[in-house]
């Protein structure tokens, strides 16, 4: 691993995406947004994904400056037709005209549609928990995963995302695919070259593989075989919960707002198939005294640390805490990356003349 200067890795990225032609504020956000996933150790949805967005801004996949269509909109919820716009900055964008209605409502609610990857779905959870809000953000992705007693992928990976703030910076950030891993996570392996852990994901057959490279080509080109769902395989040890909701996820962001949903979301080998996503915000203090509210948080986290820890770990964590902690890290230390994913950078910023920031780790 190395690592980067999170200023610098981010203005390199915002380089990039200024050079291959999108507007400067979406050009922000999109580095941003991707940063932090890998500051918070997230490598999987950082920024080796770089490639997908640079091959779909210049096959026109994808494009800056793309102003989206509001479909139907009242006080409290919005339905947009992305028109392919970045995901990254149209759901920061969105996020904040949510929590617009939900500091004048109450509530806030958005469904997008024809969007684009938007990166780790926690970011805009938190960005309403940071204003006294709880926050919901769930996207639809290319069907990776395989339903309970089934062998083809008929839904994706389909985060969930909620966030409830503490005091002092603290957020409780429950960010989780409905599969047992996102295939950022198969990436990474053959990247790495590791074989996959047993129960990640089964072949066309139904068959546990191990095999990353063969999985990601099976899916792309829909063979058969994918990712489990949360669970695993069958209903011991709950496999058909992590399948219902993922569909859950399919039926808020696809089907709310008259989007492709299901075994119909494909990828292709240039770039990530359109996406939908749903957005929502709710005031603290319509259910109680915000602050009051906040320090129960506090004290409900600090019990789950507090609570007996199993032999051979450190502490019970609760949901968002190791990002959190590892943030806090990168800041001070860098921003790890892999050397293969500082290798692809660099060729990126070289084919668009943009010089790679050096290494804090030597």
């Amino acid at each position: 691993m190395e690592r980067i200067d999170r200023n610098a890795l981010e203005r390199f990225c915002t380089e990039v995406f200024i050079a291959l032609g999108l507007p400067r504020d979406e050009a922000l956000h999109s580095a941003e947004i991707l940063v932090r996933a890998d500051a918070r150790g997230i490598a999987s949805h950082g920024v080796a994904r770089l490639w997908r967005y640079e091959n779909g801004l210049r096959l026109g996949i994808m494009s800056g400056g793309i102003e989206p269509t509001v479909l139907r909109e009242t006080p409290i919820s919005l339905v947009l037709d992305a028109n392919g716009a970045m995901g990254m900055s149209l759901s920061r964008k969105t996020m904040e005209r949510v929590i617009g209605k939900a500091e004048t409502s109450g509530v806030g609610f958005a469904s997008i549609r024809n969007s684009n990857h938007f990166g780790i779905a926690g970011y805009y959870s938190e960005m309403a928990a940071r204003s006294d809000m709880i926050g919901i953000a769930m996207t639809n992705t290319a069907a990776l995963g395989v339903p309970t007693f089934g062998t083809a992928a008929m839904f994706g990976t389909n985060p969930i995302a909620v966030a409830l703030p503490g005091n002092d910076g603290r957020i409780f950030s429950l960010d989780m695919s409905t599969t047992s891993v996102t295939r950022g996570k198969i990436e990474v392996y053959n990247r790495e070259g590791n074989p996959l852990p047993s129960g990640w994901a089964v072949d066309p057959a139904g068959k546990v593989t191990g095999d990353a490279a063969r999985l990601l080509d099976d899916m792309l080109f829909q063979r058969g075989g994918g990712l489990l769902p949360l669970g695993g395989a069958g209903e011991e040890l709950g496999g058909h919960k992590g399948y219902g909701l993922a569909v859950l996820v399919d039926l808020m962001t696809a089907v709310l707002s008259g989007g492709t949903f299901g075994k119909s979301v494909m990828d292709s080998e240039a770039t990530s198939a359109r996406v939908c996503h749903f957005f929502g915000a709710i005031r603290l203090d319509l259910f109680r005294d915000p602050k009051e509210l906040k320090s129960d948080v506090d004290t409900l986290l600090s019990e789950l640390n507090g609570s007996p820890v199993a032999e051979g770990h450190e502490k019970v964590l609760w949901a968002g805490q190791k990002e959190q902690e590892a943030e806090a890290r990168s800041a001070v230390e860098g921003v790890p990356l892999a050397a293969n994913v500082v290798s692809r950078l660099k060729s990126i910023g070289k084919g668009l003349g943009i010089a790679f920031p050096g290494s804090l780790s030597g």
